[in-house]
């Protein structure tokens, strides 16, 4: 089995301070907690820009210095956000691929979010793909629901895209695909061959299907973005308190964790960072 990729999704579009006060908001603070998480056992770090005011942004600047924030501290893997927050414009989400980061996400359909919807325009989605592939970035392929892993399956014998393909499961959110181990294995039993996943399961979906996928020879994501507790009523004190809990369930179960070279390896990214 492969060594456990854990990614840590610091901070996202949506959370905000009074839910959680120990978001991390400016570039310090996100360069700081991705750190801390990368000492717990974090390989990939999974970034949204925020305005110092805590809304939103897809500023390029923003995420240059939440980048250089990030690579001052710590060797891991920074993957940038194109999902951004709800309502932006595709040109808004693309800008941080336009730094060359070693990875970015790309949502493979529109899905009900909560009480907005989440627009992904077919000709968009081919728009993102293809700046992903002219500035060598790794996309990991944001699935809200089945029916998205069908299509990246059919982009990947159209050509529009190249294995080994990297997806990630975002199960629990409002209007997508339920939180649960049936749902997860039924997507892990749809995955095209040789592709690798990560599991980012909402809220309270995010230790059982986070550990499940450790057991089935996936990855996990976790961190504020999906889930701001630590046990229901308790707030983490921090991301990595949440990535530490995922470590030690993969070290008890005799899965070693991968520091970050080695998901480099695993994932393929491309040389030179």
């Amino acid at each position: 089995m492969q060594k456990l990729i854990i990614t840590a999704a610091l901070t996202g579009a949506e959370v905000t301070r009074e839910q959680q006060p120990a978001l991390p908001i400016t570039p310090e603070e996100i360069g700081i907690a991705a750190a801390e998480c990368a000492q717990a056992g974090a390989s990939i770090v999974h970034v949204h820009a925020r305005n110092a005011d805590g809304t939103p942004t897809q500023s390029r600047e923003v995420y240059q210095k939440i980048i250089a924030e990030v690579k001052k501290h710590s060797n891991v893997i920074v993957q940038v956000s194109t999902g951004g927050a709800v309502g932006m414009t595709p040109q808004e989400r693309l800008a941080p691929v336009t730094l060359k980061p070693e990875m970015a996400t790309l949502s493979m359909g529109t899905v009900n979010f909560g009480g907005d919807v989440f627009m992904n325009h077919p000709v968009d989605m081919e728009v993102f793909a293809e700046a992903m592939r002219a500035h060598g970035v790794k996309p990991e392929l944001e699935i809200f629901d089945s029916g998205m892993l069908t299509t990246a399956t059919r982009w990947l014998k159209k050509g529009l895209m190249v294995g080994p393909l990297h997806f990630d499961f975002v199960l629990g959110i409002p209007g997508g695909m339920a939180g649960t181990p049936e749902a997860l294995m039924y997507l892990k039993s749809q995955l095209p061959e040789g592709s690798t996943w990560t599991v980012a399961g909402i809220g309270a979906a995010q230790l059982p299907l986070g550990t499940l996928a450790i057991l089935l020879g996936g990855h996990v994501r976790v961190g504020f973005e999906d889930n701001v507790f630590y046990r229901k009523g308790e707030l983490a004190v921090s991301n990595a308190q949440l990535i530490a809990r995922i470590a030690r369930i993969s070290l008890e179960l005799d899965r070693p964790v991968a520091t970050p070279d080695e998901a480099r390896k695993l994932l393929s990214l491309r040389e030179g960072h």
